[in-house]
This record gives C-alpha cells, structure tokens and sequence, in this order.
C-alpha cells in the first residue's frame, strides 16, 4: 500500500469472516481506479471470495492477478454476468461508465459495489433508483474516507453514545496529492469524473449525512477552479461547498489537489465535528511532524479530553455488513437511499458550482 499515493491507497484491515468459504463469490470488473483493491481487501477480510476478474487492459489485469493469485481473469464482461455462482461485481471503472455497468450487473441478478463517485450526472441517479427498486438488489457505494478509515468509523460510534451531544456542525477536508504524471487522461476532464466535488467531494457528503443523522441538505454555496493544472484547462483543482441538513446540522467542506511533496501521506484528510456536549476532530492518514500513522481521534466533552490513536484497534465493519445485507435483504451498513442522498448531493454542489476565474488578480467590485 502506497500512502504516498492516493490513487492506489488500498487499506488492510482486521479479518472478521461474517460467512463461510464459498458462501458469498464476487468478482471484480473494471479496474481503472486502484480504489478496486481496498474494495475487494474489504470484502475479502469480511469472508467473501474473489473468484474472477475482467478489463480490457491487459497490463491492468496482470497486477490486479498478481496481487490475488487466486483469481481467474475472465475473457469478458458477459463471461462473468452469466456466472450464477457470483453474488456480487466491484466495480471501479471510468466514473462517468460505472451506472450503465451497475444496471447491466443488476439485470444479470448480481449486486454492485463501486467506486465513488458513483454518478456523474443526476439521470443516472435516477436510472440506479429505478433499477434497485425493480429488483431488489444493492447498489453500494465505495465511500471509503468514512468506511475504510478506522478513526471515522470510530467516530460515528462515539457521536451513537450521545458523547458529544448533538452533532450541529461539520467541516470536513480533503487534500489530495495529483501526481499528473501517474494519472489516465480522463483524470483531467469533467466529463468524464464529474468534476472535483461529484468525485472526491462525494466522500465528505456522505460523512455529513451520516455524523449527523440527516436524511437530506441543500446547497447553499459552492464552487470550483483550476489555480495550477493549466495544462489541463478543463481540470479542477479546488472546490468547497457549504450545506445546511434537514435536521438544523450545518457543514463546510474543502477539497483540492494541493498536498505537497514534503507531506508523509497522499492527503492530510481531517473532519471536525461540533455537538451540543463536545467536539471530535479526526485525523485521518498522518498526523503532521509527530507521527506518520495516521487513525488519530481528539475528543473533548464535559468529561474531559482523550486522544487515541485506533489503527487496528477497530475495525471496519461495513464490508461484513454489507454482505450480509446482500445475502439476507436487509439494509444495516448503508441504506439505499442514504447511498443515492449522498451521491446526488455532491452532484448537486457541482451543478451549482461557481466557476472561479483564477488570474493572477481580479476585480472584486
């Protein structure tokens, strides 16, 4: 695992085996994002057993087959589809491809799991609402910033216990490093990953959402530039947006792709929360000139203030919840509607992006 690299940044966790060997098959299509490899760790520490593979890029396949020797490349996508014994297809292709994918798994009877963002656009949202519905089955949603990062899952169980009373506020950041060169052309285009605050504002949603138990938001503001990328003009580099949930919480995001060379870690990702009774600040991959291991939690409240440090001490329990919602129809790692609220209000917040002109100096009259 790269920390340096957030494009290939796969986590390892705990293994908690929630099924038995040969109980839950999946198989894994597209793999244009190297998120594919902390999805299938997931599941695979949770029990499942990744028995096939297909992309078209003969390089891709050969690295994701040596990382799992027991995979078996498949020659199509069709291949795998018809496979009754596969239960479910991860998925982290092209974004602006991952619906149509997700409704051709759908129809051959399999559940989706995918990399965010998983929509560039509303219609698709719409389609995936339409197709679960009609079957039955999940459409899961890769937000790995909360759901493969132990320090955020610990959080969410501090803020269940009432430890910091209401939870009415949260800022979220998310810096990444760019490392253009490493990076596939349709990197650069919005047309193809949604734009910044579709893509990796997508994580920051969903942490809203879920740290305060809201069911919806409005945008209120948001916006996006390209202050460096100029080689990419169509690029963004920067975005944030300020939303307000239907319970009173507010929030304010920030993301970029400004992390610095001289940084341990692929992006110094933080998130404060602000309850009635205290207020939480994580600190996700690194804590910056103390320590290079990141899973840092600061907790202050009537009772005084904690630190602790939670890599390996968690857990993630979402991939063994998921399969387990797969297998027996219920919804206890992520409901299907909060997966879809999350993913359509980040589209939302790039819909309504203001478009910063970036020279050098500009009127402000």
């Amino acid at each position: 695992m790269d920390k340096k690299d957030g494009m290939n940044y796969a986590p390892k966790g705990l293994v908690n085996h929630v099924v038995e060997k040969g109980e839950f098959p999946f198989a894994a299509i597209g793999l244009d994002h190297g998120h594919i490899y902390g999805m299938c760790n997931g599941l695979i520490e949770a029990g499942g057993e990744l028995v096939a593979v297909y992309d078209p890029d003969p390089n891709k396949l050969e690295r994701f087959c040596t990382t799992y020797p027991n995979v078996i490349p498949a020659a199509s996508e069709e291949e795998i589809l018809k496979n009754p014994s596969i239960k479910l297809i991860a998925a982290a292709n092209i974004p602006v491809d991952r619906c149509d994918l997700g409704l051709r798994v759908l129809d051959a009877g399999k559940h989706f799991f995918v990399d965010k963002p998983g929509f560039t656009n509303l219609d698709q949202i719409e389609k995936a609402k339409k197709k679960t519905a009609e079957t039955g089955l999940r459409w899961g949603i890769y937000y790995s910033e909360r759901l493969h990062v132990e320090s955020a899952v610990f959080a969410g169980q501090l803020i269940e216990e009432g430890a910091i009373g209401r939870v009415i506020q949260v800022t979220g950041m998310g810096p990444h490093r760019a490392n253009p060169d490493s990076r596939p052309d349709w990197f650069f285009d919005p047309k193809y990953y949604g734009g910044i605050l579709c893509d990796i504002g997508s994580h920051q949603v969903e942490q809203f959402l879920h740290y305060t138990g809201a069911k919806d938001a409005k945008v209120l503001h948001s916006k996006v530039a390209n202050y460096n990328f100029k080689k990419y003009p169509k690029f963004e580099d920067y975005g944030d947006a300020t939303l307000v949930a239907d319970n009173g919480a507010t929030f304010f995001f920030r993301v970029d792709w400004f992390t610095p060379d001289g940084l341990g870690t692929w992006g110094d990702g933080r998130v404060f929360i602000l309850g009635t009774d205290g207020y939480i600040e994580i600190r996700k991959y690194i804590d910056i000139a103390r320590e290079n291991q990141g899973d840092h939690l600061y907790l202050v409240n009537h009772q005084g203030e904690k630190q602790y440090q939670l890599s390996g001490k968690v857990g993630c329990p979402f991939f063994g919840e998921f399969i387990l919602d797969c297998l027996n129809g219920t919804e206890n790692a992520m409901t299907q509607e909060h997966a879809f609220k999350a993913a359509s209000l980040c589209i939302e917040a790039q819909d309504k992006a203001i478009k910063i002109e970036t020279a050098e100096r500009l009127s402000v009259n």
